[in-house]
């Protein structure tokens, strides 16, 4: 099974961004917008998703699902766009795309005052053009709550994957359905006690395609990266951290796993940091004391290494960024919000080099304030998706993400203009300014 990217994001009555046409997303993602036009919204619902999946399903001494919760950080009755009444139903559309499967899965979430529930739930096989409804893989609650749901079997369990595609199926009933859980989540759990064996139930395989691609999401703020903490830390040996966790104060151990992992990626590292910082010899982490981890920083010229808290702030941010974006394991979706907060712009051409050679080997998303950063992605227009977050021509209060026609600036672009001298100026093509 190959991992799984979404590959569009359809929302209704959310928050204030405008949706209900779905945001297509590529292995590139680059937002644009001014602060409060739902750039952090639309990640959120990648958020919402992952927090609804992953972990404990119920946490007993609460008595709240991961559901609950998950909803609840996603804004709980604010999650229901301020222009309209409730009680009203929130729509939300996955588009879960991978080498083998198509899948889709939506969410409908009645907001009534402060309180919501699931009302309907149903993920879909998407078999290309031409079908204006594809098959189920399950719906539930009907559009009532009531804790009913449907589920497709086969009629006798196939024996390979080409098979799958034309064995015969039908409708089964299950209940006692929970409308404070999602039931891709909760489905193995209401199915323990039927007859059917995983291998008739259709849902299964997309199932696991989806947790897979959503228990490896992973997300940046430079704004939470906390260089004290990442300077300070002295992780313990024998964890297994592979991926820089949103803080970075991991640095030391995913460094040092990674690269007993692939000794290819201690030379990526030290030749790419040598852009940053042309004296560098060597980049590695070591044992300090008996248990702990910190980074030396080996320098041409000098016998005794340098440690992080003799480097600058911007120096130790762009190592968070090449550890990131270089990793020989990247997760299956990097969002990193405003990767160039105190980078000079003397590096910027470098650290948009870096996200785009990760976007061939994973999807990201990453928004930005910065003309300088947004210059060197002028050459992806057309592979990259570059989406302006624009107030909608309807309402003062609410945004839609457009995506960037290159035609619509293909003659500043002959004339030597950059992408970010278009977003400098308040080019309207282009967007991302509040007015």
């Amino acid at each position: 099974m190959s991992a799984a990217s979404v590959s569009k994001l359809v929302a209704k009555n959310y928050k204030n961004i405008h949706l209900e046409e779905g945001i297509d997303l590529g292995p590139l993602n680059v937002f644009i917008g001014a602060n409060g036009s739902g750039k952090t919204n639309v990640i959120s619902l990648y958020r919402f998703l992952q927090e609804c999946l992953v972990g404990s399903v119920v946490d007993t001494q609460r008595g709240q699902t991961s559901f609950e919760d998950a909803v609840f950080k996603l804004g709980g009755s604010r999650i229901l766009d301020g222009t309209v009444s409730a009680p009203a139903t929130v729509k939300v559309e996955y588009h879960f795309t991978s080498s083998a499967d198509e899948t889709t899965l939506g969410v409908d979430l009645l907001v009534k005052g402060a309180h919501w529930r699931v009302v309907v739930e149903n993920e879909y096989l998407d078999r290309g053009p031409g079908r204006s409804r594809p098959p189920a893989y399950y719906r539930t609650h009907g559009g009532n709550g009531g804790g009913q749901g449907t589920i497709f079997v086969f009629d006798s369990p196939p024996h390979s994957s080409a098979a799958m595609q034309n064995a015969s199926t039908h409708l089964e009933t299950v209940s006692d359905i929970p409308a404070n859980e999602l039931a891709l989540s909760a489905m193995p759990r209401l199915l323990e006690n039927t007859r059917f064996s995983p291998e008739v139930v259709l849902l299964y395989r997309p199932r696991g395609m989806i947790l897979e691609a959503s228990n490896s999401w992973y997300f940046y703020n430079a704004n939470s990266m906390n260089l004290e903490l990442i300077r300070q830390s002295e992780p313990k040996l024998g964890r297994l951290d592979q991926y820089v966790s949103s803080t970075g104060e991991n640095l030391a151990i995913a460094l040092f796993n990674l690269t007993h992992e692939a000794y290819e990626f201690e030379h990526s590292i030290n030749q790419v940091m040598q852009d940053i910082f042309p004296l560098t010899k060597k980049i590695r982490a070591v044992p300090s004391g008996r248990f702990s981890l910190t980074i030396e920083w080996h320098v041409n010229g000098y016998d005794e290494p340098f440690y992080l808290h003799e480097m600058s702030d911007g120096t130790v941010r762009m190592l968070c960024w090449a550890v990131i974006l270089h990793s020989p394991k990247p997760p299956t979706l990097l969002v990193i919000e405003e990767p160039e907060l105190g980078i000079h712009p003397a590096w910027m051409p470098i650290l948009a080099d870096w996200i785009k050679r990760a976007a061939k080997r994973t999807q990201l998303i990453v928004t930005t304030h910065s003309p300088d950063l947004l210059d060197h992605f002028t050459d992806q227009l057309d592979d990259g998706h570059i989406y302006a977050f624009q107030q909608d021509s309807k309402s003062q209060n609410h945004y839609k993400p457009k995506r960037l026609d290159r035609n619509s600036v293909s003659g500043w672009l002959e004339d030597g203009w950059q992408l970010g001298d278009l977003y400098r100026v308040g080019n309207p093509a282009v967007g991302g300014w509040p007015w």
